[in-house]
């Protein structure tokens, strides 16, 4: 069975960083775009970052750019999420996604097919 486990989630201040891991099993991350999307307190799930299952695609929200890096260790089997200058708004909880069979990175939640539990992240102003 497919796993995906999200670690990294914490409580930092305003303009601090925080790097999460998305630890993968059952499942090959270089053959599987994969994204972070994250879910605020009464908001709906919003996308944060994909990265192409080759490597070489990555896409942010407008939000997290320049301050977001997506990234991934093939020989760790392991997705991650560098976060730095966070701010109050990025209080959420943050998931981590898998899509397969399709050649483009998405920002669509309904292609991803498998997903993490969940870790959250909650920054103090």
């Amino acid at each position: 069975q497919v796993q995906l486990v999200e670690s990294g989630g914490g409580l930092v201040q305003a303009g601090g960083s925080l790097r999460l891991s998305c630890a993968a099993s059952k499942l090959t991350v270089s053959t599987y775009n994969l994204g972070w999307f994250r879910q605020a307190p009464g908001k709906e799930r919003e996308f944060v970052a994909t990265i192409s299952w080759l490597g070489g695609s990555k896409d942010y929200a407008d939000s997290v750019k320049d301050r977001f890096t997506i990234s991934r260790d093939s020989t760790k089997n392991t997705l991650y999420l560098q976060m730095n200058s966070l701010q109050p708004e990025d209080t959420a909880v943050y998931y981590c996604a898998a899509a397969g069979g399709i050649g483009r990175t998405t920002r669509n939640a309904y292609e991803y097919s498998y997903w993490g539990q969940g870790t959250q992240v909650t920054v103090s102003s």
